[in-house]
């Protein structure tokens, strides 16, 4: 009867920056993909170093030839994308060290990969790496953005999703 009473919090799920740096709203990303929310609601870091850790506990759903995004899915199935810079595939790859591969289960904070982050800031449009959810409408969950303005990789909280 009371099976379900105390079971909220096993709904909610935190998401963490997978980099360290200046965190901004997505609307503030110089590409119109991110910024008008095409791609999924979220957040986006500006780096201060080439380094992306796992946002969530999940498995790896997606990493392209070009390096240069991975996606995951928490347990609870929220798809999170993280994109490194913008207009970074392009680059078919250079600059990007991927030490994970698809199907790999991961926990929040172990690093994903690493980036050269100059080789970004010269070669790309932009640094700055939009997280968002790209499956909120399945979900049926309440996602809630930060207020913080600088994170640390697998410690600050970006995203708080509750609901089902």
């Amino acid at each position: 009867m009371f099976k379900n009473l105390f079971k909220k919090g096993d709904s909610d799920i935190k998401i963490y920056t997978p980099v360290n740096g200046e965190i901004v709203q997505l609307e503030e990303v110089p590409d119109p993909v991110f910024s008008q929310k095409m791609m999924g609601d979220g957040v986006a870091v500006k780096p201060v170093e080439g380094k992306i850790c796992a946002p969530v506990d999940g498995e790896v759903i997606q990493i392209p030839d070009t390096k240069h995004a991975i996606g995951l899915r928490a347990k609870d199935g929220t798809e999170v994308l993280v994109h490194i810079g913008l207009e970074t595939v392009s680059l078919e790859g250079k600059g990007f060290i991927v030490s994970v591969r698809t199907g790999d289960n991961v926990s929040a904070g172990q690093v994903l990969m690493e980036f050269d982050l100059e080789y970004i800031r010269e070669n790309a449009s932009s640094d700055m790496t939009p997280i968002v959810i790209t499956n909120a409408q399945e979900t049926g969950k309440q996602y809630m953005m930060t207020d913080e303005k600088e994170g640390k990789a697998g410690e600050t909280v970006i995203i708080t999703a509750s609901g089902k």
